[in-house]
């Protein structure tokens, strides 16, 4: 069984896994922000 939290914690790396570009960079991430938009979330995902 691989690891499933984030070891590395640097703003960065953290960035490019639930930042907004990376999220609209894949379908699935795209799915995300329109879900967290539809429910009225203020933050879609972590500020820069």
């Amino acid at each position: 069984m691989t690891k499933r939290t984030l070891s590395n914690k640097t703003r960065s790396s953290i960035l490019k896994v639930s930042g907004f570009r990376a999220r609209m960079a894949t379908a699935q991430g795209r799915k995300i922000i329109r879900t967290r938009r539809q429910k009225g979330r203020k933050k879609l995902a972590i500020p820069r």
